[in-house]
């Protein structure tokens, strides 16, 4: 069998809204509650499960690897909500988008303080 990242845990103050929050910018749906958790499965079956914590939340970077059609959907969505954008992780680029290998990415925060990141082409 391959080796697969099947989830990963992602910590929030609020979980359902933060969940939601992502949801929204890349067009899906939250799962119903499982557990503790409100999932959000991407379509190559990976899950992120926003789980509510009290204590101090630890700035995790999820990169999506999206399409054309989906970038220009959730980047107009990121525009539309007055969401804060940069073309760079560091932050030195606002309201722009980059052009690394050939594609299109930017970076976002999430109400957690989560980096996330949208790019058109991989990086390897």
């Amino acid at each position: 069998m391959a080796i697969e990242l099947n989830h990963i845990i992602v910590y929030a103050k609020d979980a359902k809204a933060s969940a939601k929050f992502l949801a929204d910018i890349l067009g899906l749906e939250v799962g119903d509650k499982w557990g503790p958790f409100y999932p959000l499965v991407v379509s190559n079956g990976v899950t992120l499960d926003y789980f509510d914590t009290t204590g101090d939340i630890q700035s995790q970077h999820c990169a999506f690897l999206v399409s054309d059609d989906e970038f220009d959907a959730s980047f107009e969505r990121i525009k539309a909500a007055g969401i804060p954008y940069w073309a760079d992780p560091y932050k030195q680029k606002p309201n722009e988008i980059n052009h690394m290998y050939g594609g299109r990415g930017f970076y976002f925060d999430d109400p957690d303080g989560h980096a996330m990141e949208l790019l058109t082409a991989p990086y390897a």
